[in-house]
């Protein structure tokens, strides 16, 4: 399963003919349904766009005309039934193109108009007689408008369809990325390992080294057996305090379980959240502890690379 983004940014286009097509069920109406297509198509089509950033809970606003408010909720569906979160916005674009065609005149509006005009001449007797171009005209205005909701539904199913696939790419880049952290937190780790002994080595050498000042300043009031004993209680509760080892596991843990969730894809930014958090607090402790130099370095190299980790995470969905 994949790991999905949640921005992105998809448009599409459908017309008329794309559903005048889709209802010919054999090859005798094929021809007609055909031509119908191509005089659809210069009738009308819908435009779908389709907006998405990052939020904590799925977000959708529609901005659309009015003729379409109906359909809000089938857009609703097809968009809550591909996306779990993010903030996202669909815009709708209706175009209808004017057929410059002469229409072809029906018998019922032939009889329509002369009726109104034997009407409008009984009442105004210098009324003048209609011309072919008035006819017409009336003809085309009188046409019905292009119906276009099953192009707009068509539109938002392919503006989905192409979300998804946009935010799938942007999710693989992601987890490239959230894995190339990872490693590098892995090396800092393990370069914090050995350093502890080392530093309660050092530790130990020093507060030896102090007894046996301390000894020489006053002379045998202290038997160098009891200094050297309380300078090895003082070390040994010294590398208690600075023990990270407990931290180094849990960060490991952490780590194991992000690549985890990582791989195994699907809804995880939200149990990301959660594991950035902990890394960054298992760094503070760290930092916190440090008893060289190098391990302050290692704990602010770690804050860092979980800081751009956030930063990432917040766009999973």
């Amino acid at each position: 399963m994949s790991v999905y983004s949640m921005t992105g940014y998809a448009s599409a286009v459908a017309s008329v003919a794309d559903h005048v097509g889709e209802n010919t069920e054999d090859s005798a109406t094929h021809g007609a349904a055909h031509g119908a297509a191509r005089h659809a198509a210069a009738e009308g089509s819908v435009g779908a766009e389709l907006r998405s950033v990052n939020s904590r809970f799925l977000d959708l606003s529609f901005k659309m005309p009015d003729e379409f408010r109906a359909l809000e909720p089938a857009f609703r569906d097809l968009i809550t039934a591909a996306f779990k979160r993010g903030k996202m916005e669909l815009r709708l674009q209706p175009q209808r193109v004017v057929d410059n065609a002469w229409p072809q005149p029906q018998p019922e509006q032939l009889h329509t108009l002369a009726h109104l005009e034997n009407t409008v001449q009984n009442w105004l007797p210098k009324a003048g007689s209609l011309t072919v171009n008035e006819v017409l005209n009336w003809c085309r205005s009188a046409a019905p408008a292009v119906k276009l909701e099953d192009a707009a539904l068509e539109a938002v199913r392919r503006c989905v369809a192409a979300m998804k696939e946009a935010r799938e790419v942007e999710g693989a880049r992601l987890v490239a990325v959230l894995l190339d952290k990872l490693a590098q937190l892995r090396e800092l780790a393990a370069q914090a390992g050995p350093l502890i002994p080392q530093a309660v080595q050092r530790q130990q050498e020093r507060f030896l080294q102090r007894y046996q000042e301390a000894l020489q300043a006053v002379g045998g009031a202290v038997t160098p057996e009891a200094a050297q004993e309380r300078a090895l209680g003082e070390a040994a509760a010294y590398a208690l305090r600075i023990d990270v080892d407990e931290e180094l596991q849990r960060l490991k843990a952490h780590l194991d379980e992000i690549e985890r969730l990582l791989k195994k894809g699907g809804e995880a930014g939200k149990r990301l959240d959660f594991l950035i958090q902990e890394l960054h607090r298992e760094a503070n402790t760290l930092g916190s502890k440090a008893a060289a130099l190098e391990l302050t370095q290692i704990s602010v190299g770690m804050k860092v690379l979980i800081e751009q980790m956030r930063e990432q995470v917040q766009n999973i969905e």
